[in-house]
C-alpha cells in the first residue's frame, strides 16, 4: 500500500527543562511542545536532519496503514471509514495533509510503562526504533 517514502511517526519522551534553545526550536518546528504528543512526518532529508537533532528528546519510526488508522479514530475525532481513506490518502500522497484536523494528537502514557528515557532503543526508548514504533503507539492510544 506504501507508494514511494514511509511516513514517520514522532513521539516526544522527554520533557524539555534545561535544554538549548536549538532543541526547543526544532522541537517547535516539529510541532512537538508536550510529553507524550505525536505527529505525522514524510521520510524527508530536511526532517531527518531535525530528527538528529532531538534524537535525545524523540522516539520515531515507520508508521502503517493500520496504525495510522487508529490513531486517526481515536485521537483525531474521526469516524472509521473516513479514518481508512484519510490514512490511504496519507500514504498514496507522502502527507497526512487534512485540513480541520490538529496535526499533533495527543496520546496517553504508554501501558505497561516505559523502559529508560535515556537509553537509545533497543535498551531504552529514545531514537529510532523502525516498524516497532506501530507496537509503542497501540499501547498509547
Amino acid at each position: 500500500m506504501t507508494e514511494g517514502k514511509p511516513l514517520y511517526a514522532i513521539i516526544m519522551i522527554r520533557g524539555t527543562v534545561t535544554v538549548k534553545r536549538k532543541m526547543v526550536d526544532t522541537l517547535k518546528n516539529l510541532r512537538l511542545s508536550k510529553v507524550n504528543s505525536c505527529v505525522i512526518i514524510p521520510a524527508d532529508d530536511t526532517y531527518k536532519g531535525m530528527l538528529k537533532r532531538v534524537a535525545e528528546y524523540v522516539t520515531w519510526g515507520e508508521v502503517t496503514p493500520e496504525t495510522l488508522e487508529k490513531l486517526l479514530e481515536k485521537r483525531g475525532d474521526v469516524e472509521g471509514k473516513k479514518a481508512k481513506s484519510l490514512a490511504a490518502k496519507a500514504f498514496k500522497d507522502n502527507a497526512l495533509d487534512v485540513s480541520g484536523l490538529n496535526p499533533v494528537f495527543k496520546l496517553s502514557p504508554p501501558s505497561g510503562g516505559l523502559r529508560s528515557v535515556r537509553l537509545h532503543y533497543p535498551r531504552g526508548d529514545i531514537g529510532y526504533r523502525g516498524e516497532d514504533i506501530n507496537r509503542l503507539l497501540l499501547r498509547m492510544i
